[in-house]
């Protein structure tokens, strides 16, 4: 309304001094007549100015219609475009910090199986370092009971030898315990308890004992080579499942690290996917509101 008033009066006054002109070439010399004229040239110019100002400021806001609808639009486009990108890392970071949990575990495991591997085995070359320090002793003290008594009976001394109650008792004890044919445990069992009485030649009873005495060095090699083999094996397996258990450590303290930066991630992600949904869907509302406002100008 008011641009039109504005124009009806910029209207009047241009017709108003249009056809004054003729009229003040015949009378220049009544001045209310130019004090009117100029007032009116007054009132056009203010009404152009006017004018013109309003057009500048109705350029201005269509300029920011279209600047302002194309940035929205852009922001909407990049906010729609990045949901399914959030939404794909969210899923990978779940995904990643559920494969981190079940490595963790299956981690701690190992360690676990690796540890109760070890002290089996422990607890068995306990057992058998126990069982051979027995058996070793055992033999050691045989072979020197025989070597003291084949001294014995080949220096003459048998009858000395065989009032050794506890070497005459080892002898017997081998007598019974060792594989030998039955006439060589009768001959030495009658040598041991008759003694020079016995129908025995000695140099056939220090025979049999030469026999039982290398056959029991050749067991004590043999277990005393098995015990250092199943130190070996053990020491092996020993160091193996340490290796093992420390890979295993390295990598639980590797993974619990790389598990909390996971949940830092899906907590950064979830937030984006929060800030981005209300930033589009404001966005959209102002885009909204701004094509209506810049429908109606």
């Amino acid at each position: 309304m008011l641009r039109s008033a504005r124009l009806v009066a910029l209207s009047l006054a241009g017709a108003f001094l249009a056809a004054h002109a003729t009229h003040e070439k015949a009378q220049l010399g009544m001045n209310p007549i130019r004090r009117v004229v100029s007032l009116l040239q007054s009132m056009q110019k203010k009404v152009t100015e006017e004018g013109a100002a309003e057009k500048t400021l109705y350029e201005k806001f269509m300029c920011y219609c279209k600047t302002g609808t194309l940035d929205l639009k852009n922001s909407i486009g990049l906010a729609e475009g990045k949901q399914p990108q959030i939404v794909s890392a969210l899923e990978a970071a779940k995904a990643q910090k559920s494969q981190l949990a079940k490595d963790i575990k299956e981690h701690k495991a190992s360690v676990a199986d690796a540890k109760k591997t070890v002290a089996k085995a422990t607890a068995l070359r306990n057992k058998e370092a126990a069982a051979f320090a027995k058996e070793s002793a055992d033999t050691k003290t045989n072979i020197a009971a025989l070597g003291k008594a084949i001294a014995a009976i080949e220096g003459g001394s048998t009858a000395s030898f065989l009032q050794s109650s506890t070497a005459v008792g080892a002898l017997e004890q081998l007598t019974m315990n060792l594989d030998m044919s039955n006439a060589d445990r009768d001959m030495l069992s009658a040598f041991l308890s008759q003694g020079q009485t016995s129908a025995s030649p000695s140099n056939v009873i220090v025979g049999i004992l030469k026999q039982m005495k290398e056959t029991m060095e050749k067991d004590l090699a043999e277990i005393t080579a098995a015990e250092k083999e199943a130190i070996k094996t053990f020491d092996a397996l020993v160091a193996a499942k340490k290796k093992e258990v420390d890979s295993n450590t390295q990598a639980i303290e590797s993974k619990l690290k790389r598990l909390g930066e996971a949940g830092i991630e899906i907590v950064k992600l979830k937030e984006d996917m929060d800030d981005t949904g209300k930033t589009l869907a404001e966005d959209k509302k102002l885009l909204a509101a701004l094509e209506k406002g810049c429908g109606t100008k």
